[in-house]
């Protein structure tokens, strides 16, 4: 257990009771990001540019809407209400009489739509404006302008009808209609049926037939038994390989390089996932601001279907910047600078640098510093291959240490499958500490590899799948002539339940060991095991879990192991609410010993976006140390794990 004693730095400032992770936001100032946009809004929130664009009508016709939708239900009630352009844009006015009527058959078509959705075929929309209905209007109509031209929407929802016979023919024959959640008996809403139409055509395609289409649908509505006969039919043409690969629009980026990297000139048989794949693949590069992979609508005289990969090149050069800042902590700077394509096959380099801590104390000496340059190479080799060079130099000065580092590293991760992934290189870091151990300099040469294995469908707000890595790296440090290794392992796991995976429960395991020396200071601080903060156990400061001697000095572990565990619960469309309880020990034995289990437990706040939930999170510990800190609040992009 630890005293109230803070540790050997007194005369640092003692940044761990309340500590706050800061909330960091981004602002990318790429002009592939600012240009021709005429305003800026984040939240709904208005920060620069016109609100909206106004659009001047011509002749405006003001009218007042009624709508009435009979017996509907709730739901289809308000599937109704939201259709009903006509009540929900009665603020805007029209152009001219005649625009009332234009307006009110297409809400008519779009009412009638939203009732055959809903399986509800006898149901009838009936539109009248001044009294008549729009079918018996002349087609130049004058209303009277004394006051607001009278519109009136009566709804007639009618039965719900069911599906009846069901019939798959042409190539589709034989297939189950319940696989395509067609079945007698179930409700014959159109979106399904149409959806099981576009799904036969897509089943077909996966068996390599490119040229697959629909050849009937047929929907019949008998109304004496409120029920509908459905049949749906599809050709699929032959199997056929990927054939010749051409590239439109490249312009700075090599065409011979996209088609390589696209893996479609391969000549594999035809399937619509590796398209799908192709395309992320291109768009991941981050140099296209669009990428269309276009099939030929016929095959070449060899067999093979033709592709074209059409891409729209976006900037290349970028650079952007970050703040943060903590009441205890202090503030953050970060800024980069990059290029997306060096030297045309999209190699990237990345120049950045971060500054933390400021304000936390007067003594610059005690502020974090780190700077970097990466260079990376999509398609080293073979395009399964991405090479990675980085030179990185750090001053740290978390609690437990202070250490300065200059590393430089270099590394091959290879693709083996859609799903895993194999990366290995070498490392070599010149690193000093002050620690518990004093002051030690050591030079350290390593081979580190990692296996990778990502099943998510999402990998900032993932609903499904697991995501497993191991990496091992061994380690020789030359000063003191000694051998170790670390080896390390992680497995998260997401289940989504309900309605559009409204419930997600979320889970994450992971254990790490030291071997080859039981002496902690063989092995520099930064080599070390600690735990606590935004990544690992929350309520706990950055590092702030690890063993302490008697003098309450953070000794670093040769071993940890770590649970996580959320229940992720949409409450709206962007809000959600996260229950969490983290749990950690570190040990000074290779193998965790969890004598001194450390938990923190808390709710967190998620709010939807296109690029990932915004995530902040409010822990408390559960086993506080001495003197420790008393909550965490912790704030990103994307989920905690």
């Amino acid at each position: 257990m630890r005293d109230g004693n803070i540790g050997r730095r007194k005369n640092r400032s003692y940044r761990k009771v309340g500590s706050v992770a800061a909330l960091t936001t981004a602002l990318l100032l790429s002009p592939a990001l600012v240009e021709n946009a005429f305003a800026f809004k984040i939240f709904g929130i208005t920060l620069f540019g016109d609100n909206d664009d106004t659009l001047e009508v011509i002749d405006p016709v003001r009218y007042d809407a009624t709508l009435d939708t009979g017996d509907a239900d709730k739901k289809l009630k308000e599937r109704l209400e939201t259709a009903a352009s006509l009540v929900n844009d009665e603020e805007q006015p029209v152009s001219g009489d005649l625009g009332v009527v234009i307006k009110a058959r297409e809400d008519r078509e779009r009412l009638v739509a939203v009732l055959y959705e809903e399986a509800r075929y006898g149901g009838t929309v009936q539109i009248s404006v001044a009294g008549t209905d729009i079918d018996a209007l002349p087609p130049t109509p004058t209303f009277d302008h004394a006051g607001p031209v009278p519109v009136t929407v009566r709804i007639v929802p009618g039965p719900i009808f069911r599906l009846g016979s069901i019939k798959f023919e042409g190539d589709a024959a034989g297939r189950n209609p319940a696989d395509y959640d067609l079945e007698p008996g179930g409700e014959a809403g159109s979106r399904l049926i149409l959806k099981a139409g576009e799904q036969l055509v897509a089943d077909i395609k996966k068996e390599g037939r490119p040229l697959a289409k629909p050849t009937q649908r047929q929907v019949v509505a008998d109304h004496r038994s409120q029920t509908v006969n459905v049949t749906l039919g599809a050709v699929g043409g032959p199997v056929a390989p990927f054939g010749v690969v051409t590239v439109k629009g490249a312009r700075d980026v090599d065409a011979a390089f996209i088609s390589r990297y696209s893996r479609l000139d391969k000549g594999g048989r035809y399937s619509p996932e590796q398209l799908k794949k192709a395309s992320d693949r291109l768009r991941e590069l981050g140099v296209f601001s669009s990428v269309t992979i276009q099939e030929a609508d016929s095959l070449a005289p060899n067999g093979s279907l033709p592709l074209m990969i059409e891409v729209s090149e976006g900037k290349f050069r970028y650079f952007g910047f970050g703040a943060e800042y903590s009441s205890l902590d202090g503030a953050g700077v970060t800024g980069y600078w990059g290029h997306r394509n060096l030297f045309g096959e999209a190699e990237s380099l990345r120049v950045e640098g971060a500054v933390s801590g400021i304000g936390a104390t007067t003594d610059v000496t005690t502020f974090d510093y780190s700077a970097a340059i990466i260079f990376t190479k999509p398609g080293a080799f073979v395009p399964e291959a991405t090479f990675e060079s980085r030179l990185e130099a750090k001053s740290e000065t978390p609690d437990a240490y202070e250490a300065q580092s200059i590393t430089y590293s270099a590394s091959i991760a290879y693709e083996l499958n859609e799903t895993d992934k194999l990366t290995g290189g070498g490392e070599v870091a010149y690193i000093t500490t002050d620690d518990v151990f004093g002051e030690n300099e050591y030079l350290t040469f390593s081979l580190p590899i990692s296996f990778d294995r990502d099943t998510r469908d999402n990998k900032l707000d993932p609903t499904q799948g697991y995501h497993a890595t191991l990496s091992a790296k061994p380690s020789y440090e030359a000063f003191k002539g000694n051998v170790f290794s670390s080896f390390e392992g992680s497995i998260s796991g997401y289940l989504g339940l309900g309605e559009e995976d409204g419930v997600v429960l979320a889970a994450k395991l992971a254990a790490g060991t030291l071997v080859g020396t039981n002496v902690l200071e063989d092995i520099p601080a930064t080599r070390r095991f600690h735990l606590g903060g935004g990544g690992s156990v929350r309520g706990y400061t950055f590092r702030e879990v690890s063993p302490y001697n008697s003098e309450n000095e953070a000794l670093g572990g040769l071993s940890y192991g770590l649970g996580s565990f959320e229940v992720r619960v949409k409450v709206s469309e962007k809000i959600g609410i996260v229950p969490f309880i983290d749990v950690g020990s570190v040990s000074t034995e290779i193998v965790p010993d969890f004598s001194d289990i450390r938990a923190g437990a808390g709710i967190g706040v998620r709010y939807a976006t296109p690029f990932g939930p915004l995530r902040l999170d409010v822990a408390i510990p559960l086993r506080r140390y001495d003197g420790g800190s008393q909550f965490g609040i912790y704030a990103g992009i994307g989920q905690a794990f």
